[in-house]
C-alpha cells in the first residue's frame, strides 16, 4: 500500500515539477532577453525566493499526502465503503457508481441463490414423504436379506436428505440459530438414535459417560455435527485383512470440565487419519488419502460444515488420531453465555 501511495505521490509531484520549471525557465529568460540592463543579483534573488515558496509548498502537500495515506490506511481493517467515508475522494462519482452497479448485481445473485435454497428445502421435505412410505413398505418383506439390504438403502436415503436439508440451511445467511442451556446427554442420545441402525448392523460397542454436563448451544445443530462425527466412524470402521479376525467396532463419547470449559469427545477404533491428511480435514472439498485407495465414497463436505456450524455456535473444535488405532474428537464449550 505504501508503494502504491508514493508512485502515485511521485507522478502527481513530477507533474508539478515540470510546470514549476517551466515558470522558472520563461521567468529567467524574459529577464535576460527582454529587462536590459538588469542585474544578475536580483534574478538570483528571486529565484531563491522562488525555490524557497516552491520548498513550502511543496513540503506541505506532502504532508497532506502523508496524512491522507495514513488515513486511508487505517479505514482498510474496517468493513465499511472507503468511497463513501472520505469526502475528498477523487473520482467519488465513477466509485459510487460502480459500487451501486455491484450492489444491484450482489442483490440478484442473493435472490437466485435464496430462491434455490428455497427449492431444495421444499424437495427435501417432498422426498421424505416416499421414504417414509418406503420404510414402512420394508417392514412388510419377509425375505430377510432383501429386507436389510433395502433398509440400508432407505436408510442412507434419509441421512443424505437430511444432509442436504441441514446444509442447505447453514449456507443461508439467515442461519437460524438459537442458543440455550442444552444438556449435552440429549444430543448425544439423539445422534446415536439417528445412527442406531448402522451402529447395530456393524456391531458397534458403545460407551457413554456425559453424566449432567449442560452447555450453551444449538441443540439441534449440534446433534448435525454429532451425526456427522458418529457417521465418520461408522464409515471408517478398520476392516479386517485377509487372514486377520475382525475387531469390534468401538464408539466412546464422554465428558471432561476444565475450569470455565466443558471438553465433548467422540472417539473411535476406526482406521484413523494419517499424519499427512490431519491438518486439511476440515477443509472443504478435502477427501484425504482414504479416498484415492478406492475403497470409500467421501465429498469431503461432512466435516467442514460441522467445523463451520461449531465455528458458528461460538465453540472450538479439534481432532487427534493414530493412524490403524484410533481417531479422537474435542469438542469445546463455554460453560456460561458470556464465553460466547
Amino acid at each position: 500500500m505504501k508503494y502504491v501511495y508514493s508512485v502515485k505521490y511521485g507522478k502527481r509531484w513530477m507533474g508539478k515539477f515540470g510546470l514549476s520549471a517551466a515558470v522558472w525557465a520563461g521567468f529567467n529568460l524574459y529577464f535576460f532577453f527582454f529587462i536590459q540592463g538588469g542585474e544578475a543579483g536580483y534574478l538570483v534573488y528571486l529565484d531563491i525566493l522562488f525555490l524557497a515558496a516552491l520548498g513550502y509548498l511543496t513540503g506541505m502537500d506532502w504532508r497532506r499526502f502523508r496524512g491522507y495515506g495514513r488515513r486511508v490506511e487505517g479505514m482498510m481493517d474496517q468493513e465499511e465503503l472507503i468511497c463513501r467515508m472520505l469526502s475528498d475522494f477523487e473520482n467519488r462519482e465513477i466509485a459510487e457508481h460502480d459500487v451501486r452497479v455491484l450492489e444491484r448485481q450482489m442483490d440478484r445473485l442473493y435472490e437466485e441463490n435464496r430462491g434455490l435454497q428455497d427449492y431444495v428445502a421444499r424437495w427435501c421435505h417432498e422426498m421424505k414423504i416416499p421414504l417414509a412410505a418406503g420404510l414402512l413398505m420394508d417392514e412388510r418383506i419377509e425375505d430377510r436379506k432383501l429386507k436389510l439390504e433395502l433398509r440400508k438403502q432407505l436408510e442412507r436415503m434419509n441421512r443424505q436428505i437430511n444432509s442436504l436439508l441441514l446444509g442447505c440451511k447453514l449456507q443461508s445467511p439467515l442461519l437460524d440459530i438459537q442458543v440455550k442451556r442444552t444438556r449435552l446427554g440429549e444430543c448425544v442420545r439423539t445422534s446415536l438414535n439417528n445412527n442406531r441402525f448402522f451402529l447395530m448392523q456393524e456391531g458397534f460397542e458403545i460407551g457413554v459417560d456425559v453424566g449432567e454436563s449442560q452447555v450453551y448451544t444449538d441443540a439441534s445443530w449440534m446433534v448435525y455435527v454429532l451425526d456427522q462425527l458418529i457417521g465418520n466412524a461408522i464409515k471408517y470402521r478398520r476392516r479386517p485383512g485377509e487372514g486377520e479376525e475382525e475387531e469390534t467396532g468401538k464408539l466412546s463419547i464422554w465428558t471432561e470440565g476444565e475450569r470455565e470449559r466443558i471438553k465433548l469427545f467422540v472417539e473411535d477404533n476406526g482406521e484413523g487419519i494419517g499424519e499427512s491428511d490431519i491438518r486439511r480435514i476440515f477443509e472443504k472439498g478435502y477427501t484425504g488419502s482414504n479416498y484415492h485407495n478406492g475403497r470409500y465414497k467421501s465429498t469431503g463436505m461432512g466435516l467442514y460444515m460441522a467445523a463451520k456450524i461449531i465455528g458458528r455456535l461460538g465453540h472450538e473444535i479439534g481432532v487427534e488420531s493414530e493412524y490403524g488405532r484410533y481417531t479422537r474428537f474435542c469438542i469445546i464449550f463455554c460453560r456460561n453465555s458470556g464465553c460466547r
